[in-house]
């Protein structure tokens, strides 16, 4: 095996260059023996983890003929093959990532922490989140023997503030969009606070009439979610085809360029800091705002845990009243029930 170091003599003085960089270092001596000797070190020091890798590759291939030759491209590619649906054209962008481009033909073998902390220095939420996903799955393949990065050392996702979409901000929207479809879209998420997805897919066949409810199936999570509506929604409703697709054309478009859309109509009017799921946070926030009943708002928005429905309402403005205000409402009802017990009696 080639050495890593080098002697030269610069001047009086002993050097090492590093065969692979080109790097040059002074080993700060003047005498041949001794500038051997630190030589020897260096290469040694160097030579023996490299053979203790090898060592172990050979072993591993024993069990495992594939394990020198995967890489991490390999991996992903693996892991998409296992995704379905919106689920896969999600993962299918994702490792795109150019953040991960220095890892694709990197052997899994060969990889260290500084490659991953390169990958991540940049940051992005995305990256961070994908790239943890894809190193859990080598590992849980045992196509790696050790984590990269110990769990406890992964740097900390920090998430953008999501807000809600107020009222003001969504009548302005609305009065902007000339496109009658998409006018339509935006006040449906608005009464339905479903998502982007889910609006979109929406049949005559998920408007029961006679109930007056509307009712779905999650893309996401496959939970039902049942919307009492009212006469508003229902006027709404009442424009949009009859059968068949609500939104034949946004229904064909990526959510992407819906987003997109949405966007655009965003900056027309003004409003900064909100995506179309910020209607599904506004429409947690105002159920809670008023009191509606947890119980029915997360059957709503098809939230299987309540935890996921706090998060989203965690924002809502409640007033209390006041204790007293209670106490004095229920006094007048017990007033009122013993009154229509008594002209029972009589």
């Amino acid at each position: 095996m080639r050495n890593k170091y080098r002697l030269f003599l610069r001047g009086r003085t002993f050097w090492c260059q590093d065969n692979t960089t080109g790097k040059q270092t002074s080993l700060g001596t003047k005498v041949r023996e001794d500038a051997i000797r630190i030589l020897h070190a260096k290469n040694e020091a160097h030579l023996q983890p490299s053979i203790n890798r090898h060592i172990a590759i050979a072993y591993l291939m024993v069990s495992d003929p594939g394990v020198s030759g995967r890489t991490w491209q390999f991996v992903m590619d693996e892991l998409v093959k296992l995704k379905h649906g919106v689920t896969k054209a999600r993962w299918e962008v994702a490792i795109k990532d150019r953040a991960l481009d220095g890892l694709r033909k990197l052997p899994l073998l060969e990889t260290n922490a500084e490659h991953f902390l390169r990958a991540l220095s940049l940051r992005k939420v995305s990256t961070n989140v994908f790239l943890r996903r894809i190193h859990n799955f080598a590992l849980a393949m045992s196509w790696l023997t050790l984590p990269i990065i110990p769990k406890a050392q992964w740097p900390d996702v920090t998430y953008q503030e999501k807000r809600a979409i107020t009222r003001a901000e969504h009548e302005a929207i609305v009065a902007c969009e000339c496109h009658p479809e998409r006018r339509a879209f935006y006040q449906l998420s608005w009464h339905l606070g479903a998502s982007q997805s889910d609006v979109a897919e929406l049949k005559a066949e998920n408007i029961d009439w006679q109930t007056k409810v509307v009712s779905y199936s999650r893309k996401k999570s496959g939970e039902l979610a049942f919307v009492h509506f009212g006469e508003e929604l229902a006027a709404i409703l009442r424009t949009l085809p009859q059968e068949g697709a609500l939104f034949p054309a946004l229904r064909r478009l990526r959510a992407g360029d819906r987003a997109t859309l949405f966007k655009e109509r965003c900056l027309t009017v003004g409003v900064r800091g909100v995506s179309l799921h910020s209607y599904r946070y506004a429409w947690a926030e105002r159920a809670k705002t008023v009191g509606y009943p947890e119980r029915f708002a997360q059957i709503a928005l098809g939230h299987n845990s309540n935890a996921v429905h706090r998060a989203y309402a965690r924002k809502a403005q409640v007033v209390l009243p006041s204790l007293e205000s209670f106490e004095r409402s229920h006094a007048e009802t017990e007033v009122l029930s013993l009154s229509a017990a008594t002209e029972a009696v009589g």
